[in-house]
């Protein structure tokens, strides 16, 4: 079992974590190892996906010595406890819920909170949030966060919204720990087409872009 320290090293390396919001439940043991073959390991399965629960412990069990399964969109305590018994290695709330973080120290795993402004931010990251989540990015920009981190630069920032492949190194030079990639990666029309190759090669753009960015 990995440790907290080693799941959040693998949020941060290569630090695309995609947020998946399957179809069907039969897809997400074929695109998950499709993110993995382009070179994404962090794999958020939203409670929006048909039977999430299961498909977080059947990803889990077959994937998980290869791929850091986690959970999003949650809402509420029961989900919370649900997902991390299902094998959720991470979880991720895109709004400011203070009361997971006690279920995830416990579980000791680390716990992502959604924020917009600095002051919730603040308030996440006092409570024990280990990354803050700003959502929806799309509506504030790479310049939002640099001017974010300047007075609160301890702040783990992760961006979801408006993360592509053009723009991802953007994110990572205003010093973000993270991306949250979701459409613009594992898009509807890949998932309909069950176009793994072309998922593949799309993690794989994503990757090296972020790898680009930080050697820069």
């Amino acid at each position: 079992m990995r440790t907290k320290s080693e799941i959040i090293a693998l949020l941060k390396d290569p630090g695309i974590i995609a947020v998946v919001r399957a179809q069907k439940a039969e897809q997400v043991i074929p695109l998950s190892n499709a993110l993995l073959e382009g070179g994404v390991v962090a794999i958020e399965i939203t409670m929006t996906t048909p039977d999430a629960i299961n498909c977080i412990r059947m990803a889990h069990e077959q994937l998980g010595s290869r791929a850091l399964i986690g959970v999003g969109t949650v809402l509420d305590r029961d989900t919370c406890r649900a997902a991390i018994a299902a094998g959720a290695q991470f979880v991720v709330s895109p709004v400011c819920r203070l009361d997971l973080i006690p279920i995830a120290a416990a579980a000791n795993r680390p716990i992502m909170l959604g924020s917009y402004t600095p002051t919730e931010a603040q308030w996440a990251h006092e409570a024990g949030a280990d990354f803050i989540k700003i959502f929806p990015a799309d509506t504030l920009g790479p310049g939002y966060i640099k001017a974010l981190r300047a007075p609160l630069p301890h702040l783990q920032i992760v961006p979801t919204g408006g993360v592509d492949a053009a723009n991802v190194g953007d994110w990572f030079k205003a010093g973000c720990a993270a991306v949250g990639a979701g459409s613009s990666l594992v898009s509807s029309a890949l998932l309909s087409a069950g176009d793994w190759p072309g998922l593949t090669q799309r993690a794989k753009a994503f990757v090296q872009a972020a790898k680009q960015a930080r050697a820069a």
